[in-house]
């Protein structure tokens, strides 16, 4: 996973520590517009809290915008868009709240890994259609759609900021009315024309061409120089993958009415995928490129309510107990517990003004005898007996159980040595030594983890196969092994086998034999389509015989440019016996 430290940030000085009721727990960037920060909701989801920059909150111009985009923003609903679920556009400064995507950009992704396999291409351009299929249908244009406005999660990519630029003005080309990023806007954009749907579907094509050569089609260079480019130059397509080209001359067409729709792309992009889309097999596709979850800090509590004392002081207060937070997480205010287990740290600890609970029973200074102590040293104490309880039943408790461990071994101990007894002399004779019966030497546990067997450089490819018993690798000709590679599909190639099953974990890089046990407990998949797997894909694989395998995929024969790889090499990892 990655460390809560790279993707959020802590709250700085200048940073409000609430907005609109809403905790801010750590900050996430911050753009043209505003200031992001993450939160959660009542419930403890965590959402995206968008907060506006005071110098465009005091402009009448952008608050009529912002307020209207919000509202148009309300109605979109879709699998691929990070729906809004606040907002407060008259509040000071404005500020909305979406639902929290976890995971990288897709331009943080690419600068991570490089251009994307022509899978994943299909799969994000079939997603982000789908999310403008409901952005359109809401009667909204996105306007600014590009990689960083595309967030890649574990199941999908999700569309973010729909709506917004019109409100922030972000850029604006020589005549001063059109908003957008110059690399991903289509030639009305830059002539400042009217934005349209058809709009979206160009910076479509735009940004799944980002995806697929790992920089802008248009290159980059001076704002005005790219525009130049984009209204004066068509595409150059043959950069892209032969495969997804007619699809790109699709999205790109320089005239806006022959574009194709958001759902004409994503039937294209279906048939493409073939029955790799009716099995899901998307998933796969976006753990391997979003890479490892993200660690999302939790809920900063709520503020206890502070109750003053006879004496004038706050029993109980956070000002004398300095405690840890979480990497990231925001300072607390005076009086706000971090969480149950710190609270109960702080009153367990006694401070140099505080009695240890030794010498409770003696009442202070200045105390009548029968009467005890003030109310704010009863306080104390108590919270300190109680933190004493806890930890006494907590060594009681370890104690009871290593009491119980030690008394199971004693009974089968005795339990053999009775046993050792039996077999030998019935009885010993009235006034005669017993002979010393021998301790028996403990034994080690039976069941022992089964051991990796490492088979390093396997070839697959439509000829030969793969088995789990030695030899694992088949020549060409020999297709009797367990796993064998099929072609000619509309899916592509896929690894198929006779009485094995299939499965790929949830997350990239933690194939084991505990993960695969875990996968394939219910797997019923007996063949795995291929072109959506990429370099270091892992799968793992369970044989009738009890046999689990972890098949590690090094190179295919054509990554990343071919639907139809031929071949692939692998290495294969067999526990033995272990299901």
């Amino acid at each position: 996973m990655n460390s809560a430290t790279e993707a959020f940030q802590p709250l700085r000085a200048d940073d409000p520590q609430t907005v609109g009721g809403y905790r801010l727990v750590a900050r996430l960037g911050s753009g043209g517009m505003g200031r992001v920060y993450l939160s959660h909701t009542q419930g403890g989801r965590p959402v995206a809290l968008k907060v506006v920059h005071p110098e465009l909150a005091e402009d009448p111009t952008f608050r009529r915008r912002f307020r209207r985009e919000v509202e148009a923003a309300r109605r979109v609903r879709g699998a691929y868009t990070a729906e809004l679920i606040d907002a407060d556009a008259e509040a000071t400064p404005p500020w909305l709240a979406t639902v929290y995507v976890p995971g990288p950009s897709l331009s943080e992704a690419v600068a991570r890994r490089g251009p994307l396999p022509d899978a994943a291409v299909v799969w994000l351009m079939a997603g982000v259609a789908e999310a403008l299929v409901a952005v359109h249908g809401a009667g909204v244009v996105h306007r600014d759609l590009k990689p960083s406005n595309v967030l890649l999660a574990a199941d999908g990519p999700r569309v973010i900021d729909f709506g917004i630029s019109q409100a922030s003005g972000l850029t604006a080309t020589a005549t001063g009315n059109t908003i957008g990023t110059p690399q991903y806007m289509a030639p009305e954009q830059g002539l400042a024309g009217g934005t349209t749907p058809a709009t979206d579907v160009f910076a479509l094509g735009q940004t799944a061409a980002f995806a697929a050569l790992g920089k802008p089609l248009y290159g980059n260079g001076p704002s005005m120089t790219v525009l130049f480019r984009i209204v004066h130059s068509k595409p150059d397509l043959a950069q892209l993958p032969e495969p997804l080209r007619p699809l790109f001359a699709l999205c790109m067409a320089t005239a806006p009415e022959e574009r194709a729709t958001p759902a004409e792309i994503l039937a294209w992009c279906r048939a493409y995928l073939g029955e790799e889309a009716i099995a899901g097999g998307g998933p796969a596709v976006w753990r391997e490129v979003a890479g490892p979850e993200e660690e999302i800090p939790g809920p900063v509590a709520r503020p206890a309510t502070a109750r003053p004392t006879p004496g004038g002081g706050t029993p109980g207060s956070d000002a004398d107990h300095a405690t840890a937070l979480p990497a990231g997480a925001a300072a607390p205010e005076p009086g706000q517990a971090t969480s149950a287990a710190s609270e109960a740290a702080v009153v367990a600890k006694p401070t140099a003004s505080e009695p240890r609970a030794a010498s409770d029973a003696q009442p202070e200074t200045g105390a009548r005898p029968g009467t005890g102590a003030p109310a704010a040293v009863h306080k104390r104490r108590r919270a300190a007996r109680v933190a004493g309880v806890v930890a006494m039943t907590g060594a009681l408790t370890l104690a009871g159980l290593g009491w119980k461990l030690m008394d199971g071994t004693d009974r089968a101990a005795g339990r053999e040595t009775a046993a050792a007894k039996s077999s030998g002399p019935a009885a010993t004779p009235a006034g005669t030594a017993p002979t010393p019966t021998p301790t028996p030497t403990p034994t080690p546990s039976a069941s022992q983890p089964p051991k990796p067997v490492p088979y390093p450089g396997l070839e697959l490819n439509e000829k030969n196969s793969i088995s789990f018993k030695e030899p694992v690798q088949h020549e060409d000709g020999d297709r009797t092994g367990d796993i064998r590679m099929k072609c000619g599909m509309a899916s592509g190639c896929v690894m198929e086998s006779d009485d094995s099953v299939f499965s790929t974990p949830k997350k990239a890089g933690t194939g084991s034999l505990e993960t695969c046990r875990e996968e394939l407990e219910f797997a019923q998949r007996s063949e795995l389509t291929l072109h959506v797997l990429a370099a270091g894909s892992e799968v793992c694989v369970r044989h009738p015989s009890g046999d689990i395998a972890l098949f590690v995929i090094g190179i295919k024969s054509a990554p990343g440019l071919s639907k139809n790889p031929s071949w692939l090499r692998a290495d294969m990892t067999i526990w033995r016996a272990a299901s």
